[in-house]
């Protein structure tokens, strides 16, 4: 059964599932050949340099297919010391296995590299990446020679693998793996493309990501991008909404170009500390954020309420109308993310004829109770779902159905439904991130520069 489309897509979403390490000091290391379009994609999600880590096996002078250790860059060695003391192979043995597999070596680095320096890993976290784990034999060596290389902490970073070869590693400090299915026969039974990774993609991909660092300013002792820091607005407001004052917090760049409106049924959403993560890392990427309560304190305690989709969208469609009265927000771009019952009606108030919205992206929501209103939304339409939030999948895949709009569905493997589990919810901000980039005015200003 395929999980991934193929390595791009494996990579995408392994470097959501690794956000909490961006802006830390890492190197992003591909095991040549497959691996490598994958690190390719953590990389560029992590604003960190993407490098290889080329390993070759020792293998026995008369059993070559059994290592007795393996050797990296640097003059890195692992021997399994007790495949030596049963094979009992001799130290000149050794070393002419060694040359020979050294040669090897060196003629891949240089063909990949191209006269390029190895990254340092000294004091840093080497994050190893591959296309997925059969017998772990080599992730197990490359987390060896990265702490010879001198690492401070090896993470290993592979989509998708056997359950008990993954409980069998000790070499990594930490393990990332997206999908551990109970049926494994090979890594590539698990990708709907797995075309051969050849040489010169591997360089054109170390190429990419060293162009992409030499064109940006990074922070110091890192290889993140970091952007010029805007001036920004930053302050509460009261959005009056028939009858009722809704409170909210609005952030805005200096211009803004584009706002999110966040969208909740309950009246923590401007509190609710997912969401505003959510709304840190759209800012991040240049976007206004509007954290709103849909409901007054009053209201919010009659459940009821929390369910009427029909109050909910009027209050945004409020909140929308508002942006268009401030001087700063009049001609920005709308954006809406829903959550929970949010969603319907951040959907709802789309679907209206005159409805100021351009994109929507609906976290863990139940666009489901928009109801007949889904066949006229216009604005493309993004629902991110956990993987383990069965009940909700089956009520998103219903719901995208009816829609007409340019719409997807992603889903963020191993996140129940309020994606509280490690790296889901920075999952979800990357994808809402991305979604927003690209139907938000600024994608198209950038893409009207180049």
């Amino acid at each position: 059964m395929s999980i991934f489309e193929d390595r791009v897509d494996a990579g995408r979403q392994l470097g959501r599932r690794l956000w909490d390490l961006r802006g830390k000091d890492i190197v992003v290391l591909g095991l040549p050949r497959g691996g490598v379009p994958v690190a390719a994609e953590v990389a560029a999600a992590l604003d960190a340099p993407l490098d290889v880590i080329v390993v070759r096996k020792l293998g026995l002078p008369y059993q070559p297919e059994l290592a007795m250790g393996a050797i990296g860059e640097g003059g890195a060695r692992v021997l399994e010391e007790h495949v030596l003391a049963q094979s009992r192979v001799g130290e000149d043995e050794l070393l002419a296995v060694e040359d020979r597999e050294r040669a090897v070596l060196e003629n891949r680095v240089a063909r990949f590299r191209k006269g390029r320096r190895r990254q340092d890993l000294t004091g840093r976290i080497a994050v190893i990446v591959d296309d997925g784990i059969a017998t772990g034999s080599t992730a197990r060596v490359a987390c060896k020679i990265a702490r010879q290389l001198g690492a401070a902490r090896v993470v290993l970073a592979v989509p998708v693998a056997p359950a008990d070869t993954l409980a069998r590693l000790v070499e990594p400090d930490e393990v990332i793996c997206l999908a551990t299915p109970r049926q494994f026969t090979a890594v590539g039974y698990h990708y709907r493309d797995f075309s051969p990774t050849e040489d010169d993609e591997v360089v054109q991909l170390l190429d990419a990501a060293a162009r992409r660092l030499h064109d940006a300013p990074a922070y110091p002792g890192t290889g993140a991008a970091a952007a010029p820091e805007p001036a920004e607005v930053e302050e509460e407001v009261e959005i009056p909404a028939h009858g009722v004052r809704l409170a909210g917090q609005l952030h805005l760049p200096v211009p803004a170009r584009a706002v999110v409106v966040f969208a909740h049924g309950s009246g923590s959403s401007r509190h609710s500390p997912r969401n505003r993560f959510v709304a840190g890392v759209l800012q991040h990427a240049g976007l206004g954020t509007l954290l709103l309560d849909l409901l007054t304190p009053a209201e919010e305690r009659d459940r009821a309420n929390v369910f009427d989709i029909q109050l909910l969208a009027r209050r945004l469609t409020a909140a929308t109308e508002w942006l268009g009265t401030r001087n700063d927000t009049a001609v920005c771009d709308v954006g809406y993310f829903g959550a929970s019952t949010g969603a319907a009606a951040a959907l709802w108030s789309a679907s209206e004829p005159f409805a100021r919205v351009t994109a929507v992206v609906s976290r863990g929501g139940r666009p489901d109770l928009a109801g007949p209103r889904l066949a006229a939304v216009r604005a493309p339409t993004l629902l991110i779902v956990g993987g383990l939030d069965t009940e909700v999948l089956e009520l998103n895949r219903q719901a995208k159905a009816q829609l007409r709009c340019p719409n997807q569905l992603a889903v963020v493997q191993g996140a129940t439904h309020l994606f509280e589990e490690p790296g889901t919810v920075a999952a979800a901000a990357i994808l809402a991130r991305d979604w927003f980039g690209k139907h938000l005015a600024p994608a198209r200003a950038a893409t009207a520069k180049e």
